[in-house]
């Protein structure tokens, strides 16, 4: 092992298990603890270089055919909040994907500086809420601009409770009721008059649009 001056290393850091390996060649070779890095980028376990032993950590190999925008267009979900590369969180709710933390990793952005955005993921209606008649579809709506994304009640629950895990300053969560049941009549009815009474009291110009005007989605 070389030295290494205090002023070429940065110790005490921590990783959950989401981005580093032992060995190269085994991905299931998974580390979770402490470590230290270099400047010319290697990683060690330990909080020091003296806390030994100070076993060498890898970063896998990104599978790029799983998410090829990584490599071309990184955009949206994942964010580093220090003003970093976007990157592509697939299709993780929770902002854990070890493949993209491998990428964050690899381009030295901080981990805790790293938040996911929410993305189009819509609950879709059980049995149980057919037999209900109607069931609570889950949305959220830019700050800034007339930007809507239906999402799950995982990430709404999330927006609501502002986790940091999540940028949820750029967010506004919201959900209505939907019918599902009925005739045609009644349902574009039922459904039209809670949107319309969403958008008002609520204040979400051209919500209807995100919907495409699609009072009868999900009727049975």
């Amino acid at each position: 092992m070389p030295y290494y001056p205090l002023s070429q290393i940065k110790t005490n850091l921590y990783t959950n298990g989401n981005g580093f390996v032992t060995n190269v060649n085994n991905p299931d070779t998974i580390y979770k603890g402490y470590y230290w890095k270099t400047s010319s980028g290697k990683y060690f376990t330990g909080k020091t270089p003296q806390d030994k032993p100070n076993t060498e950590l890898f970063i896998p190999q990104i599978n790029f055919n799983k998410y090829p925008d990584i490599a071309t267009n990184p955009t949206l979900n994942y964010i580093a909040t220090n003003g970093g590369s976007e990157v592509n969180g697939g299709d993780n709710t929770e902002g854990g994907d070890p493949t993209v933390l491998n990428y964050i990793a690899l381009k030295n952005i901080p981990e805790d500086t790293v938040k996911f955005l929410p993305y189009y993921n819509p609950v879709l209606p059980s049995n149980q809420d057919y037999q209900n008649g109607e069931f609570r579809r889950f949305f959220c709506k830019k700050t800034n601009e007339i930007q809507y994304i239906e999402i799950n009640i995982n990430i709404y629950n999330k927006l609501l409770l502002k986790d940091p895990q999540i940028l949820w300053q750029l967010y506004e969560p919201f959900n209505i009721t939907w019918k599902l049941t009925g005739t045609i009549q009644e349902v574009v009815r039922i459904n039209y008059n809670i949107v319309q009474l969403a958008s008002k009291t609520k204040n979400l110009p051209r919500f209807e649009e995100y919907l495409k005007l699609d009072y009868i989605k999900y009727r049975k």
